[in-house]
C-alpha cells in the first residue's frame, strides 16, 4: 500500500485497549498492493503477538489474480471495524449529475470517459466492472494510481471526469464545495451525508465497498483467539472509541469471528465469479 494508505487508520482506531486487552499498534509493511503485509501475517508465529489490518476486497483479489503463499481464507478472522461504501466522484462543474446521466455519457462516448483509481483490482476498480456490467456499458478508460489522494488531485486538475472512491474519501472536498458525488454503493443512506442517494435508489443495485478489520495468522488457538475476539468486541463497543469514530466519520461496521469470516467468503466467492466473467487485471 502506499504511505498513508487509509485503512489503517480505522483499524487502529478499533483496536483493544488496557484493561486487559493489550496495546496495538506496530509498523505498516507497504508493498506489492498489500501482498506483503499479508504475507507477513500468514508467516507469523500464531501466539496472538502479530496481528494485521486488510482491506477486503483486496484481501481476496489479490491470490485471485496472482500466485501468493496464502489464500484469503487461510487467515483467522477477528474483527471487521469499517466498511466505507464506495462512491463515483465528480468535480462540482462537471455536467453529470446523476448514475443515469453517467451510464448515458458513457454510451454517447465509447472510449472517451476516463476514470481514477487507488489500482488494478482494488475495491474502487472492481465496483467499477460490476457498474459497467450491470449498466451493459462499454468499459470506460481505467487510470489507476497509487494512492487516493493523486486520483483527487487528478479529478480536481481536470485529468480526470471521474474518480472512483470510498464514501469517507471526499468529505472535507465536499464541504469546500470541490466535488460532487454522483451516489455511493450502500445498502442505505450514510448518516454523515445523508443527501447523498444509494446506487439502488437510482436503478443500480449495486453494494460494495472496502472492509476494514483485524486479522491473526493461520492457526491461533482457540483461548488467544476467544480472548482476542472479545477484546476487539469490548474495544468497538467502548464509547471513547465510538467517540472518536464519529470524530473521524468512520462508517463503523463490527463483525466479529466467525461472521466475519462468513462475510470474506462470501466476498470471494463473488470476487471468483466477476473474475471468470471478466479479469480485472490489465
Amino acid at each position: 500500500f502506499p504511505r498513508g494508505w487509509r485503512g489503517g487508520g480505522g483499524a487502529r482506531a478499533g483496536g483493544p485497549r488496557g484493561g486487559g486487552g493489550g496495546g496495538w499498534g506496530g509498523p505498516t509493511r507497504a508493498g506489492a498492493g498489500g501482498q506483503l503485509g499479508y504475507e507477513a501475517i500468514f508467516n507469523a508465529a500464531p501466539d496472538g503477538y502479530t496481528l494485521g489490518a486488510v482491506t477486503a476486497p483486496v484481501l481476496q483479489a489479490i491470490p485471485i489474480e496472482r500466485p501468493t503463499r496464502y489464500r484469503a481464507l487461510d487467515f483467522t478472522f477477528l474483527a471487521n471495524v469499517v466498511d466505507d461504501p464506495n462512491c463515483f466522484f465528480v468535480r462540482a462543474d462537471s455536467p453529470i449529475r446523476n448514475l443515469g446521466e453517467l451510464a448515458a455519457a458513457a454510451r454517447a462516448q465509447p472510449g472517451k470517459l476516463n476514470y481514477g483509481t487507488t489500482g488494478v483490482g482494488s475495491d474502487d476498480h472492481i465496483l467499477m466492472l460490476h457498474f459497467e456490467a450491470l449498466a451493459k456499458l462499454p468499459p470506460l478508460v481505467h487510470v489507476p494510481f497509487a494512492g487516493g489522494a493523486p486520483v483527487m488531485q487528478a479529478l480536481l486538475g481536470g485529468h480526470l471526469e471521474l474518480a472512483v472512491g470510498n464514501m469517507s474519501d471526499g468529505l472535507s472536498l465536499v464541504r469546500e464545495g470541490r466535488i460532487r458525488y454522483l451516489g455511493g454503493a450502500m445498502a442505505q443512506r450514510w448518516s454523515a451525508l445523508p443527501e447523498v442517494p444509494t446506487f439502488r435508489e437510482q436503478g443500480f443495485d449495486l453494494v460494495a465497498g472496502a472492509s476494514r478489520g483485524i486479522v491473526g495468522p493461520p492457526g491461533l488457538s482457540d483461548p488467544i483467539r476467544l480472548r482476542l475476539e472479545a477484546a476487539f468486541a469490548a474495544a468497538l463497543a467502548d464509547p471513547a472509541f465510538l467517540k472518536e469514530a464519529e470524530r473521524l466519520s468512520l462508517p463503523l461496521r463490527p463483525v466479529i469471528g466467525a461472521a466475519y469470516r462468513d462475510m470474506i467468503a462470501k466476498m470471494d466467492a463473488d470476487l471468483r465469479s466477476l473474475w471468470r466473467q471478466r479479469p480485472w487485471k490489465e
